[in-house]
């Protein structure tokens, strides 16, 4: 008997659908997660930052002249959080905001020289250990990994996420 249903999908592993199955998953997250963003939790505290300056650097960094608005349809909280933690990174030298030339109304915003050293440092740490567990279980496990994450991303954000085509996977 084929794993193909007639209308052409591949039919869903029973496997993968189990409560224990899901829960793990859910623990595994959990874990992951915990231990992604340790190493830069403790950087970040050096500075008196936590996760909030962290995601607003990062994606500072990776859209240079990102506006206010944008930052907030990616990070989705509240106009009252991001301001009172972008404020902090402006005041402290990590964040630029310039005026939108053709908006006056709207504010761009880009990382200072210090802001950059930070997210490089940041970044390092967290790209290496992405890296050593991606050595670990091959360019197959890797590529099932990033669908797996597209697939938890809700639909509207998943363009948000860069691409990078690999032969590597």
């Amino acid at each position: 008997m084929s794993d193909q249903p007639s209308r052409g999908r591949p039919r869903a592993n029973p496997l993968f659908l189990r409560d224990e199955d899901l829960r793990e998953a859910i623990e595994l997250l959990f874990f992951a997660y915990r231990d992604f963003t340790g190493e830069a939790d403790v950087v970040l505290e050096t500075y008196g930052f936590g996760r909030a300056h962290h995601r607003i650097i990062y994606f500072v960094g990776a859209n240079p002249g990102i506006t206010v608005g944008e930052l907030l349809a990616i990070l989705k909280i509240t106009k009252q959080s991001l301001s009172r933690v972008l404020s902090q990174l402006v005041e402290e030298g990590f964040v630029d905001q310039e005026t939108d030339q053709d908006d006056r109304r709207r504010r761009r915003l880009y990382l200072t020289e210090k802001g950059r050293a930070l997210e490089t440092e940041l970044t390092q740490r967290q790209s290496k250990h992405i890296a050593d567990a991606y050595r670990q279980v091959g360019a197959d496990a890797v590529a099932g990994f990033r669908t797996v994450l597209r697939g938890l991303i809700n639909e509207q954000d998943r363009g948000r996420v860069r691409r990078h085509d690999t032969d590597g996977g």
